[in-house]
């Protein structure tokens, strides 16, 4: 009578023992070695740069020309004058210019999320079809009104009433006779490409407006001009998250006689959540390092941190690498933090609406 041989793990060879999973779900030890030395490799890549950054923030000058040092008390003596200039020297400056950037990355942010939210969850629950026709005519109407505003020197106020008026009268004479409709499609199209346009194709228009309004130079032109930039990007994400969202109990709380907006409010964002928080985190990072449309719109009141950091480029005595690590990390700080407090919800809205069936 023969016998089979045993399928232990001790008679098995070290390459099975090594790569063959003993558990369901629960990686080998040869691939969790693989795995996890991919992993640390890969996390010290990334990381490193803003180790650099962060030790060049404590060096003086000579470190950073004789260099590259990259141990304190090893390679160099870490010092605080680059802290120390910015924060006691040029102290006024840059408080100023870091106050700025937390309000209007916070308001623009906020103010975003708010609007693009409920543009995405309309489009992903009500049916649009508006006419061609009556879109040309807003446009074509808006269009008479900036001219006159900025050829004949009207008052930008009674001019855009008075063209929302005139609109308003004939878009109800002459809506009936336009026939080509657009849908829900076509609108979300047209909004993403608004934010696949190169912003210096309409920094100079936007400049030209808000200098005939008379708000340069203010947190208000940053925090508007910002919510319309990143706005596409919010109802484009979220519009994805609310379509994975059942309407099984937006319905159930409709026949309870629940508004549309209480069960937005009360029953699809507390479900979105995940979402909102990784598209609040990723317009954040865009309001925060904005440059180009900061470069035109604000000068010394509204200069924000990215404004700071040019200036500092743009110095008489070249590039000041301790200078800018500092103001770097410093920059970092707000995003690093707020990634943290969203990280269980930003894991999440990264993964929602991957597996669907």
């Amino acid at each position: 009578m023969t016998t089979e041989p045993s399928l232990s793990p001790m008679n098995r060879s070290l390459f099975a023992r090594l790569f063959t999973p003993q558990v369901i779900g629960k990686m080998p030890p040869g691939t969790q070695f693989f795995v996890y030395t991919a992993l640390i490799l890969w996390s010290l890549f990334v990381l490193f740069p803003i180790y650099w950054v962060f030790i060049t923030s404590f060096k003086e000058a000579v470190d950073v020309n004789r260099g590259p040092f990259f141990i304190p008390w090893v390679d160099f003596t870490p010092s605080l004058h680059a802290w120390r200039e910015l924060f006691i020297i040029d102290y006024e400056d840059t408080l100023t210019a870091y106050a700025n950037s937390i309000v209007i990355a916070l308001f623009s942010t906020g103010l975003c999320v708010m609007i693009g939210s409920m543009a995405a969850y309309a489009l992903a629950r009500i049916q649009y079809k508006p006419k061609f026709g009556t879109i040309a005519l807003f446009v074509g109407i808006m269009i008479v009104a900036s001219v006159a505003i900025a050829k004949a020197g009207l008052d930008w106020r009674i001019a855009m009433a008075v063209a929302i008026a005139v609109f308003v009268v004939l878009a109800r004479a002459l809506g009936p006779k336009f026939k080509a409709s657009l849908g829900n499609g076509d609108i979300l199209f047209w909004m993403i490409s608004q934010r696949i346009l190169p912003p210096i194709v309409v920094v100079v228009p936007i400049y030209m407006m808000f200098q005939n309004v008379r708000l340069l130079d203010t947190h208000l032109a940053l925090i508007l001009t910002y919510s319309v930039v990143n706005l596409p990007i919010v109802v484009w994400l979220m519009y994805d998250f609310f379509v994975s969202i059942p309407k099984d109990l937006e319905e159930s709380a409709q026949l309870d006689g629940a508004t549309r907006f209480t069960t937005f409010w009360e029953i699809v964002l507390p479900m979105a959540r995940p979402g909102l928080a990784a598209t609040t985190l990723l317009v954040m990072i865009l309001a925060w390092n904005e440059y180009l449309l900061a470069l035109f719109i604000s000068t010394t009141k509204a200069q924000t941190m990215p404004i700071l950091v040019a200036a500092m480029n743009a110095g008489e005595r070249g590039i000041l690498w301790w200078s800018m690590s500092v103001v770097i990390v410093v920059m970092i700080i707000p995003v690093v933090a707020m990634a943290i407090v969203l990280q269980r919800f930003i894991s999440k809205g990264v993964l929602l609406g991957a597996v669907k069936g």
